[in-house]
């Protein structure tokens, strides 16, 4: 038997196909074969065709199963992860008013900054664990303002992955986890922020009925099964954001647990029980995927715009063949690169440095003797650096760290990333070789609450290697603080 799960981003759906009883990924497909456009009807606008998103699961899913010769009575659950933070709107025929505000539409910036000062911070930070900012509540509160007569249209507001979730089971729902991210819960009273709605006009009853994170959620309906060729009455198990599935893909579920992506931005991703949220303006607070009002379990988020886009940009621009080339090149260079350092913030405002757009920042560079070696190797300490200096502000917080996981993607291949890293950090990252897509497949079988088989699933299939901190740590010590006190001036001066 096998669980099939779906991750739904903005360039691209994943579908993987998972054994149940190994836990091993059978295969994953990816659709469209072409990236997902995005509408950007003004700057900074994003929008997407939900029912595209629907088009490419259903391809993805006939796809995967031809191509792999299962039944669709082989096929036990479905496991759901998708693109944070997005809108979807349906009216009472289940049917989109408009395409969906995604994830990095900043349109309703404004709306959440000026929430954020007429409600406080106090109460904000209490009940909420965040600034409103341009989260999917703010979103909403657009659409309110701005199209007036879609509003009143509306008879229930979705996530992406809510929305999917209907249109394979005719049932709307979301969980606490989802809510969450969309800055709709109340961690301190337990329930829907009927206050934060009200201060905003949304009616409360646009608001889905909610579901636990693991647990029958729906089955597919027979216009589901007609589309993806899945059996009728398959359950859908799982749902979460992308990054909360994540960290559930990496085993991190407990308080010291930390994910670690290295993609075109870096994200880290830490497990924490503790509700404080000193830092709300930089780093976002919303209920994992096992969270639990007795048994709270906080994601603590962080995002780095500038990461590996930083180290592509050198790939495109250094006359280098591709990143093991550069790894190559940066391994020739002792640590510190040789007083060369690379601030990667060229990617947009940096919300860990409280907004503010510095660029990338290339300093001590001798004409003479620096080379592209140096240049590879500054970039690898500087991206490693930025995810250092935002755990700092993740850690006052209160947060502890115990252990962190990271997929193996092109950053985290990188001895000098992984070791700088552990090093500075004082704990070792593991390496996996997993997606998103398995994580959500497996998952499927957490709704009975076995998450020791789960991690012990991980451990066989996917580990690939670990990066200890180094035994002498002073090169690393004396670069970092050099990176970050010019780190300090490029804030004080911009």
């Amino acid at each position: 038997m096998y669980t099939i799960g779906y991750d739904i981003g903005s360039s691209s759906i994943k579908a993987a196909l998972v054994e149940i009883s190994s836990g091993k990924s059978i295969n994953v497909v990816t659709e469209p074969s072409t990236e997902m456009s995005m509408k950007a009807l003004r700057h900074g606008w994003a929008e997407q065709n939900p029912n595209d998103w629907w088009l490419h699961i259903c391809n993805a899913t006939k796809q995967l199963l031809a191509a792999n010769n299962i039944s669709k009575n082989q096929v036990s659950g479905i496991g759901i992860s998708y693109q944070m933070h997005g809108l979807v709107l349906v009216n009472t025929n289940g049917n989109p008013l408009r395409d969906s505000i995604i994830w990095c539409d900043s349109r309703a910036v404004e709306i959440g900054k000026q929430a954020y000062n007429d409600i406080g911070k106090e109460k904000c930070d209490e009940h909420l664990l965040n600034a409103p900012g341009n989260f999917t509540a703010s979103k909403l509160k657009w659409v309110k303002d701005n199209e007036p007569q879609i509003y009143s249209q509306i008879y229930k507001f979705m996530l992406p992955g809510d929305y999917i979730a209907y249109k394979l089971s005719n049932t709307i729902n979301s969980t606490v986890s989802g809510l969450s991210e969309g800055i709709f819960w109340d961690f301190k009273t337990n329930q829907i922020a009927d206050w934060f709605l009200d201060h905003y006009g949304i009616d409360p009853k646009m608001v889905p009925d909610i579901v636990d994170t693991f647990s029958v959620q729906g089955k597919i309906s027979q216009e589901g099964a007609i589309a993806t060729g899945l059996n009728i009455d398959t359950p859908i198990l799982y749902r979460a954001g992308d990054q909360p599935n994540n960290a559930l893909s990496l085993n991190v579920f407990n308080p010291g647990e930390v994910a670690a992506t290295g993609g075109t931005s870096g994200v880290v991703y830490a497990i924490t029980e503790n509700l404080s949220v000193k830092e709300s303006s930089r780093v976002n607070n919303f209920a994992h995927v096992n969270y639990k009002h007795s048994q709270p379990r906080i994601g603590k988020l962080l995002c780095i715009n500038g990461a590996g886009i930083q180290y592509r940009w050198l790939l495109n621009n250094l006359n280098v063949t591709s990143y093991q080339e550069m790894n190559d090149l940066a391994n020739s260079v002792a640590i510190g690169s040789e007083e060369v350092m690379i601030h990667p913030f060229g990617n947009g405002a940096e919300r860990m440095l409280d907004n503010k757009t510095i660029g990338t920042q290339i300093s001590n560079l001798n004409l003479n003797i620096h080379t592209k070696a140096h240049l590879c190797r500054a970039a690898l300490e500087g991206i490693a650096f930025s995810f250092v200096y935002g755990m700092e502000i993740m850690k006052s917080d209160e947060l502890q760290v115990n252990v962190i996981r990271a997929g193996n993607d092109n950053l985290f291949r990188s001895s000098i990333f992984s070791n700088t890293i552990a090093t500075l950090i004082g704990h070792e990252i593991e390496i996996y070789d997993t997606t998103g897509a398995i994580g959500a497949a497996r998952a499927c079988q957490l709704y009975k609450g076995d998450f020791e088989s789960f991690g012990k699933q991980i451990i066989e299939n996917d580990y690939v290697t670990g990066f200890k901190p180094a035994i002498e740590k002073t090169a690393y010590e004396k670069a970092y603080t050099q990176w970050k006190n010019k780190l300090t001036h490029l804030l004080n001066t911009n």
